[in-house]
């Protein structure tokens, strides 16, 4: 089988790497603080995108309970905890780094789902830490895009909004003018993005001999950073046959959809 050679920039950050966080990271469970840092570190336990190592000594007096088991995680040896809040407890909420890891020892990472607001700043983030290695761009594109399904026409644009995201295929956002709603149904499907938003739609498609379940989506209200996006359609390239100025691209693996749906919470 032909190995897929992608078309765009990889992840490159190798698992273990350890940088400083230059921004204040807060997280709050249950409506009470948690820890509030100016000091916390990134580490990348895989290559996609970090975690949030926070000092033990800013977080919340009290708030961790130690389970007395140690993890053993890629990067090295962690002690496992329970976050405690007054009657709010979640086991397993928590590792402290072991005094032999470099570059995180004496500090605290936590399972994004246990803390209910994670900040930077005083702007809430989503879904995981944004990877300072990530660069997302919307591009304005006069070059025409065409995607079809099953020899169906599902959509026939003359521009696009490209959003190009590091170790990720290049997304084609289109106006809604020149997509087939014949063949598309609304679906209760809902993603969040850290980068992006949470979308406001998706649709499953339906040709003349199948249907397919969420090959579409949109975000009407999107971050600013990706703000020409907003209404836009794009569909999975790893599933349809898109055409990019009468040429035929080739679908990314399905490797890719995999982190496309662990980096946005499928």
């Amino acid at each position: 089988m032909e190995r897929f050679t992608p078309d765009y920039p990889e992840m490159i950050v190798p698992v273990g790497h350890v940088e400083p966080v230059p921004r204040r990271i807060r997280g709050y469970a249950g409506n009470l603080p948690v820890f509030d840092t100016v000091r916390a570190r990134y580490v990348w336990l895989w290559p996609g995108y970090p975690q949030y190592c926070v000092p033990r000594e800013d977080i919340r007096d009290g708030a961790l309970l130690d389970e007395g088991r140690t993890m053993a995680l890629r990067v090295g040896r962690a002690r496992r905890h329970t976050l405690r809040l007054g009657s709010l407890t979640r086991p397993g909420a928590a590792w402290e780094w072991a005094d032999d890891v470099p570059g995180v020892a004496g500090c605290v990472s936590f399972r994004w789902e246990a803390i209910d607001a994670w900040f930077e700043e005083d702007e809430q983030v989503f879904v995981h830490p944004r990877s300072p290695y990530t660069r997302v761009d919307a591009l304005r594109s006069g070059r025409g895009v065409r995607v079809m399904l099953d020899g169906a026409v599902l959509a026939d644009a003359p521009s696009s909004v490209m959003v190009l995201e590091t170790g990720l295929p290049t997304r084609y956002y289109l106006d809604r003018v020149y997509i087939d709603w014949t063949r598309m149904q609304p679906t209760d499907t809902v993603t969040s993005c850290p980068y992006k938003g949470n979308t406001s739609g998706y649709w499953s498609v339906t040709t003349d001999t199948a249907t397919y379940p969420d090959l579409a989506w949109a975000y009407d209200f999107p971050t600013r950073q990706v703000a020409p996006i907003a209404g836009l359609v794009a569909f999975y390239n790893e599933r349809v046959d898109l055409y990019l100025d009468g040429h035929l691209l080739p679908r990314p693996s399905g490797v890719t959809r995999a982190i496309w749906e662990q980096q946005h919470r499928v």
